[in-house]
């Protein structure tokens, strides 16, 4: 009697685990399909192939298309944002060489940037906002919103250790940001034209140089 008390609850657990998993691949799978195919051509059958499952499955977790698209821009903005968070959480107080800590930052931000799913997920952004205009604050609230807070947090403290001057490292941090990911908007043609990692490099110099003259303190 006790073990099956006791076993009931790993089958449960492990039915709700296999449920998550099913609903992070169709997340995934849809949002393959939504890059692919756009919002408009996209099927449900598509994406119900793509993820491996029946199309029913697909209604029973996510209701409809309208919704799977919601959930699955949110979701990959999400995953987005948890990797330039990673990368902006190397940012420490105690450096020595300053420039050379910003520029690795710098680029690994860039490589977030510029990944095919960080362009895909713009370009969808763009070009269905009017028909999902609530996506604009659940998609920038997952990405440039919490990277500028979470950057302004690491500039703070490199002010307080006397390394930069702000008055405003929110500002400051979205400044930097700019920097590194504006000129590659044009350069890419919205991610359609790839870019060399020289020319990647080239950018992450520039825009720390700027950067630097404007906010460091000179060390003596």
């Amino acid at each position: 009697m006790s073990g099956a008390n006791l076993s009931a609850p790993s089958a449960a657990r492990r039915a709700g685990r296999g449920r998550i998993d099913k609903r992070h691949a169709i997340l995934d799978a849809a949002f393959v399909v939504f890059a692919r195919e756009g919002y408009g051509k996209a099927s449900v059958d598509a994406i119900a192939d793509e993820a491996g499952v029946a199309k029913p499955t697909l209604y029973n977790h996510f209701g409809g298309k309208e919704a799977l698209f919601r959930e699955a821009m949110a979701a990959t903005a999400e995953l987005a944002t948890a990797k330039s968070l990673a990368v902006v959480a190397g940012l420490a107080s105690d450096v020595e060489d300053l420039s050379g800590v910003l520029a690795d930052v710098g680029y690994r931000l860039l490589l977030c940037h510029t990944s095919d799913e960080a362009w895909a997920l713009r370009r969808l952004l763009y070009a269905e906002i009017s028909r999902f205009p609530e996506l604009f604050d659940k998609v920038w609230g997952h990405g440039p919103n919490q990277l500028s807070e979470a950057l302004a947090d690491r500039l703070a403290r490199l002010a307080l250790a006397g390394r930069l001057r702000l008055t405003d490292p929110v500002r400051a941090a979205e400044q930097f940001v700019a920097l590194l990911t504006g000129p590659l908007e044009g350069r890419t043609v919205l991610g359609t034209r790839t870019v060399s990692d020289d020319e990647l490099r080239a950018t992450v110099a520039a825009a720390v140089g700027t950067f630097i003259s404007a906010f460091a303190v000179a060390v003596e």
